[in-house]
């Protein structure tokens, strides 16, 4: 009686027999690769880490708090009043900062974005005034008045003031005004008239602060607090 051959069963041929140790080093070396590029990409595109060294965005940050910004905004999406944005100091509303001392791992996980990068300035605060926007300090009950209109800013420091100096700003195109969320304990867009207006330009944006990635009891979201400026109008030059 015939057999039908197996090729499955055929003998392996000598010389072709797989290292085994090689095989697995290929495969870590193709895991560590396409983790890489993701990581790229990611830190590119997506998102950027970032490390809160102050207390002006309290109680909504705390100081070493590390988050992750989308900096897909400004881009495809937009920004809008309340957003928490990190931008870069082009205006040097920060002083120098000295060398720090690094080493290759943390300069490695700085690379692909997963630490923050300590020799770049950069200050995050929360979006008050819009493009257009008239922002106004203070209504006769004291609140903070965008447009007119007054805000109650659920997200402000507990026993903090909107404001403890007058002014009002009409913010140009292009621009933005920012403030802290710990008014009493922000150099913000109030302190810094003498360059450009105390005005952040759009274009100095790097992204909206998304979540907060450590420490781990304090992982999750950063609101914009949008229902504050829900009744906001719109700019009288719009």
């Amino acid at each position: 009686m015939s057999h039908a051959s197996d090729p499955a069963a055929t003998p392996e041929q000598p010389g072709k027999k797989r290292n085994p140790v090689w095989a697995a080093v290929r495969e870590v070396l193709i895991i560590v690769v396409v983790a890489l590029v993701i990581s790229l990409v990611v830190k590119t595109f997506f998102f950027r880490a970032f490390y809160i060294p102050s207390g002006s965005m309290e109680e909504t940050l705390q100081v070493n708090d590390r988050i992750f910004a989308n900096l897909m905004a400004p881009g495809p999406f937009e920004l809008n009043r309340g957003d928490v944005v990190v931008f870069r100091d082009e205006e040097g509303w920060l002083p120098p900062i000295p060398a720090t001392a690094t080493n290759p791992v943390t300069e490695f996980f700085t690379f692909v974005g997963l630490v923050p990068d300590p020799s770049n300035q950069h200050l995050i605060k929360r979006i008050i005034g819009m493009p257009g926007d008239t922002v106004a300090c203070c209504s006769a009950d004291g609140k903070l008045t965008v447009n007119g209109t007054a805000i109650t800013e659920t997200y402000i420091f507990d026993g903090d003031n909107p404001s403890d100096s007058e002014f009002t700003k009409t913010v140009p195109e292009g621009k933005l005004w920012v403030m802290g969320d710990h008014r009493a304990a922000s150099a913000d867009s109030r302190y810094h008239e003498e360059l450009q207006g105390g005005f952040v330009d759009i274009s100095s944006v790097e992204g909206r602060a998304a979540v907060i990635s450590w420490p781990l009891d304090r992982l999750g979201s950063i609101s914009g607090h949008h229902e504050v400026f829900a009744n906001i109008p719109a700019p009288a030059s719009k």
